[in-house]
């Protein structure tokens, strides 16, 4: 599994076919309505919906906040499809793209390495992810659980404005009534 972000906007994440579509305008205070639509459709397994929804959740908020900077003019495109073994989804906002991921997957990278090596002292100058943009509420934190979540990957388009990722679930994905 790759722990970094990547930037490939022709990663086979990025492949739309057979995939559900919604437009959302972008409106901060329908993020969890919107996840809701979104994930109603993938019936998961009760041990999965609140991982699903949290990270699901999180790419929607980083589209609205970050991308289009809570324009309700501009609007939030998904892509989503869930399948017994495996969830994909693309979130593409009207935004600039994020510009920093290589620094992002640098930082990342250091962080990984003092929790590999239990130095927590290390580690404190690496908790939170930051940028001149970032309010009191922003750390990082959803792409760090992104990388652990979504293990096939964390993909961003060229122009840095659209994330794909995708999850395999060996064990099945769906309860036993849903198969799509």
């Amino acid at each position: 599994m790759n722990k970094e972000l990547l930037i490939d906007g022709s990663h086979r994440l990025f492949d739309k076919t057979d995939m559900n579509y919604a437009v959302f305008s972008s409106d901060y205070e329908r993020i969890r309505y919107y996840t809701l639509l979104i994930i109603q459709r993938s019936r998961p397994k009760l041990d999965e919906r609140l991982l699903l929804e949290q990270q699901v959740s999180e790419l929607i908020k980083n589209g609205i906040k970050h991308g289009n900077l809570c324009d309700s003019s501009k609007e939030l495109k998904v892509w989503y499809r869930f399948t017994a073994t495996e969830a994909r989804l693309i979130v593409e906002d009207q935004g600039s793209g994020f510009q920093d991921i290589e620094k992002w997957n640098l930082f990342n990278k250091k962080r990984t390495s003092y929790l590999d090596k239990e130095d927590f002292v290390g580690l404190m100058n690496y908790v939170s992810w930051r940028t001149p943009r970032s309010d009191r509420y922003d750390g990082g934190n959803a792409m760090f659980a992104a990388l652990e979540y979504w293990n096939q990957g964390v993909v961003f388009s060229e122009r840095r404005n659209a994330v794909a990722v995708g999850k395999t679930l060996s064990s099945g994905f769906m309860d036993e009534e849903g198969d799509e």
